[in-house]
């Protein structure tokens, strides 16, 4: 049975791996804009919005439409950014694309 306790081992050491990977996408950072970086957000690679920025320029309080279309553009963005890059440590890590990170 020496084949079962070596892939038990690499079982969990894949294991550790991905979550080594998870602990440092909660620390890793991305950033998007809008607007012409008028509206800044920043996500972590655990897809958590962190920050948002917003130039006063850009408040307008006339014009409350656009700042939030510009939010929700720099949001989506950041968000988007975040997935695809642990999807692109978790493609490192596994060797394969995993289902639902694209």
């Amino acid at each position: 049975m020496k084949g079962a306790g070596d892939l038990l081992r690499n079982l969990q050491r894949a294991q550790a791996e991905l979550n080594r990977v998870l602990e440092e996408m909660a620390e890793r950072r991305v950033e998007a804009t809008a607007g012409g970086g008028m509206v800044r957000a920043v996500a972590t690679g655990r897809r958590e919005l962190v920050e948002v920025i917003i130039d006063p320029q850009v408040v307008d309080p006339a014009d409350v439409d656009i700042l939030q279309d510009l939010i929700r553009a720099a949001v989506n963005e950041a968000l988007r950014k975040a997935e695809a890059m642990l999807a692109e440590e978790m493609t490192r890590v596994t060797g394969a694309s995993l289902p639902g990170l694209s």
